[in-house]
This record gives C-alpha cells, sequence and structure tokens, in this order.
C-alpha cells in the first residue's frame, strides 16, 4: 500500500508597509540555511525572463528562525499583481500564504509627488488564500477623495500628485465601449486640489470612466482613482446606492463604483434591468 506524501506547511510570511511606500516581509523558515530569495512573480500575462516577469529580493537571518526581505519604495515594481515565493536555493519556489499584516501606515500615507510619480504596493490574500502584492505605478495621479452622492449626481473631492492643477484644468466621463465619447465636466481649483460634479441626466446607459485633464486640453490625461489606503481590492468592499433619475434615453439607475483596479468609474443602466 502506497502512502501519501507528507503535506507540506505552507510557508507564512508577515508583511509590515511604511510610510514611504515600502513593504518588508518575514518569513517564518526555521531550518533553512541556503541562499534564498523572496520572489516576486507578475501575473496577467506580463512575460519576460524565460516566461515571467520577476524581482528578486534576498532573505536574510532576522532572528527566531525568521528570514527577512525588504522592498524598499526606490525599486520600481511595475504596476500589476505580483505573486509571493520563496526561492531556497536550486529547489522549486514556494508559493507564500499571509502571516500577520501591518498596513496601518499607508491609511495616512500623503506622498510628496515629487518624483513625478505615486507608487503604491498592498499585500494581500488571494482567493486560494496565497500571498499577492497589489501594485501601482501612476504617473501623475489623480487620487478621490470623498464622494458625496446627491439626487441627481456625484460630487468628487481630489488631489494631484506628480503634476500641477491650472485654471484650464477640467474632467471627462469618456464611455468605455464607445471610443470618442465624452462628456466634459468642470473643475474648481484650490492650493489644496480639485471638486468636480458629474451630472447623470446627460449620461446613456454604460460604463463610464472619469480622467482628470489637470493642465487643459494640451496636458496628460489622468485616470482618477483612489489608491492612498490599505483596500486592494475596494470593488469587492465599497459599494454606493443608485439613484433613478430621468435622462433623454428614459429613466435610469446610476451610481459610482470602484473597478478592479480601483479606478473611479460611474455605471449607468436602465432602469429595471
Amino acid at each position: 500500500m502506497t502512502m501519501p506524501a507528507p503535506r507540506v506547511a505552507p510557508l507564512r510570511a508577515d508583511c509590515l508597509a511604511d510610510s514611504a511606500g515600502g513593504l518588508t516581509f518575514d518569513v517564518t523558515a526555521r531550518g533553512t540555511s541556503d541562499v534564498a530569495h523572496l520572489v516576486l512573480r507578475r501575473r496577467e500575462g506580463h512575460e519576460e525572463r524565460g516566461g515571467h516577469e520577476e524581482v528578486a529580493l534576498p532573505l536574510v537571518p532576522a532572528g527566531d528562525g525568521r528570514l527577512r526581505a525588504a522592498l524598499p519604495s526606490t525599486v520600481a515594481l511595475p504596476e500589476g499583481r505580483w505573486d509571493a515565493y520563496v526561492c531556497v536555493a536550486d529547489d522549486e519556489p514556494r508559493r507564500l500564504v499571509p502571516g500577520a499584516t501591518d498596513l496601518r501606515s499607508l491609511a495616512a500615507r500623503t506622498p510628496s509627488g515629487s518624483r513625478g510619480h505615486v507608487a503604491v504596493r498592498i499585500p494581500y490574500a488571494t482567493r486560494q488564500g496565497n500571498l499577492t502584492v497589489r501594485s501601482w505605478l501612476r504617473a501623475p495621479h489623480a487620487e478621490a477623495g470623498d464622494l458625496r452622492l446627491e439626487d441627481t449626481g456625484l460630487t468628487v473631492r481630489g488631489r494631484v500628485y506628480g503634476t500641477c492643477l491650472t485654471p484650464d484644468a477640467y474632467a471627462e466621463l469618456r464611455d468605455r465601449h464607445s471610443v470618442g465619447t465624452a462628456h466634459r465636466v468642470e473643475v474648481a481649483v484650490d492650493q489644496d486640489g480639485f471638486d468636480l460634479s458629474v451630472m447623470y441626466a446627460p449620461l446613456a446607459p454604460g460604463i463610464w470612466d472619469l480622467w482628470l485633464r489637470p493642465g487643459g486640453a494640451a496636458g496628460p490625461r489622468v485616470r482618477i482613482a483612489r489608491l492612498l489606503d490599505d483596500v486592494a481590492d475596494k470593488k469587492a468592499v465599497l459599494t454606493y446606492p443608485r439613484t433613478r433619475v430621468g435622462t433623454p434615453h428614459g429613466p435610469v439607475e446610476a451610481g459610482p463604483y470602484f473597478t478592479r483596479d480601483n479606478d473611479l468609474s460611474v455605471s449607468v443602466r436602465r432602469a429595471g434591468d
């Protein structure tokens, strides 16, 4: 009778975020004396270096049988989802699972924007219970703050990083599935950021993505998103009620939502659909 192979206990990594946007990983790996690395492997079709784009971080002894790897904010991590593994010598990489996670510093983080970009890394548990890091790298970046829901629309308070707001600034609602279809939205600018109001009545049923033109028509188009906190997937966490309004296309139900990438959009659907 063949006995089943013994189950190997998963390797756990405690994660600590710092106020600059860096991450520290403490891996419980007692008995490991060989050279080891924590490897972040980018998924979703990004392929380099023999099939995967990877970032390897040395794991060094940190006492009490733990190994530590650091991902400082100065190390570039392109936007995407990065699965975490431990590689020891020539062994096969082992998937990491999350241990204790301390992301309190992310909730109060206010980047200077002096580097011309905003870098955000948030570790989280996947549906399978594995450790993955969601990374954003936006240059420039428009951060959505408070959303105020009204009977006829939505008001957004925001802030810009990596570029300047000018008196010519405005926003655009762009139909995701119809190239060239957009509605201009006026923006009020002050020294701390911007305010804009979205009216639902002019919008046809569909998904409308919200963009900022901080320098007017001659400047960049910047996706408005909420990245500067500790929530990796806001679509599943932050939900907003819909408002029923009359439009030239008939009655609709409309409301804001955050996409899978934490970008801000407005969903409009025919009433009763």
